[in-house]
């Protein structure tokens, strides 16, 4: 399962973002370090096509694919010296697929804050220098011990050397390694290493209210006047993160009310999708994923897999004797599904397209897997 890591400097909403992601109960309080140990929490992913084919096939279990949240601990500056929980929250942050850096875009005098001024740029730059620090740190040891071993077979190692020594110098020029994992061998040795500037990023702008309401309803239950700051500087680098803008109180606020309820005054504040439905989907994003179906036995399932993989492998997705032992695949596309009611309905109208091994999944992809046992 997909695991992301909700970070971030202490008392900027990790833990009411997490609690309203996952209703985990976290504690929230008025205070650093209030998360010590992290919180882990299951979340499905909403998804409209899955409700579609629920509505239209009527299956007895329906299943949505699933994203593991994980509440670390503030970093704080001079974590990569230990300062804080500082090494203890490094460790936790390199365990996570993907990071979701949660910046602090409200003024609450009622909410202790580590700086005396609210600038999520100026937080967003301390954490990442944190990372970038650690990661050197990690990649100095790493090639001390690896150039040892290139001296003995400098032809058979000079692939690994050339990547490594690169990254190498870009963490020295401050320069995170997010986008070196589009090849295999890259993305391997990222994971392996641990380097935490490698993995995909998002950054949350945790506004106030009136930030993502325009003001309806709720404006006057915070600063009057507040607004999201300025992150212009954030998105318009070269390569940077992607920017979601919500507000964790008001998100924590919705996921208290039953569904509709929250959806008439989601309605009302002028929302056409909560923060974190978008939240979810994004978490998919971050690695590439896309979703494919499966319709058999009367169970309905979304799973997630990476762009670009072949049906075999969607089917070991499934189980690996299904990739082992992998026939064909009966293919439809989700909507066509829908339209007709079923999978099997489309075999006499020619819609339903047998594909082999080389197929490669499309995202939205209804399939039914033959195999040999």
């Amino acid at each position: 399962m997909l695991s992301v890591g909700l970070l971030g400097l202490p008392n900027v909403g990790k833990s009411t973002l997490f609690n309203a992601l996952t209703a985990a109960g976290a504690e929230v309080s008025n205070y650093p370090f209030t998360t010590i140990d992290s919180n882990l929490g299951r979340v499905p992913v909403p998804d409209p096509r899955l409700a579609a084919l629920e509505a239209a096939v009527e299956p007895a279990e329906s299943t949505p694919c699933h994203v593991q949240f994980i509440d670390i601990a503030g970093l704080v500056e001079g974590a990569s010296r230990g300062e804080g929980l500082g090494n203890r929250f490094l460790g936790a942050i390199r365990q996570v697929d993907a990071v979701v850096h949660v910046l602090r875009g409200f003024a609450d005098p009622g909410v202790a804050h580590v700086f005396e001024t609210v600038d999520p740029v100026r937080d967003a730059g301390i954490v990442e220098t944190e990372l970038l620090l650690a990661d050197l740190e990690v990649l100095e040891r790493a090639l001390e011990k690896r150039r040892r071993l290139w001296k003995a077979d400098p032809r058979a190692h000079a692939e690994e050397e050339a990547r490594l020594e690169g990254w190498l110098e870009r963490l020295r020029r401050g320069e995170p390694l997010r986008g070196e994992g589009a090849e295999p061998a890259a993305r391997g040795e990222l994971k392996a290493l641990g380097l935490l500037t490698g993995k995909p990023l998002l950054y949350v702008l945790n506004v106030d209210e009136a930030a993502v309401t325009g003001g309806a309803q709720g404006a006057g239950r915070q600063d009057a006047g507040s607004g999201a700051p300025d992150v212009t500087e954030l998105e318009s680098a070269p390569g940077a993160p992607p920017v979601l803008r919500l507000c964790a109180r008001l998100e924590a606020e919705l996921r208290e009310l039953e569904p509709a309820e929250r959806r008439e005054f989601q309605r009302e504040l002028g929302l056409e999708t909560s923060g974190l439905d978008r939240l979810a989907n994004a978490a998919l994003e971050l690695l590439g994923l896309i979703r494919f179906y499966t319709l058999a036995h009367g169970k309905l399932r979304a799973w997630e897999i990476e762009r670009g993989a072949t049906a075999p492998q969607a089917a070991g997705r499934i189980h690996g004797d299904m990739e082992r032992g992998f026939i064909r695949a009966q293919v439809a596309a989700w909507e066509e599904v829908v339209e007709h009611g079923g999978l099997h309905q489309l075999q006499p109208l020619g819609r339903l397209r047998t594909e082999g091994r080389d197929y490669r999944i499309r995202d939205g992809d209804v399939v039914e897997f033959l195999f040999s046992p």
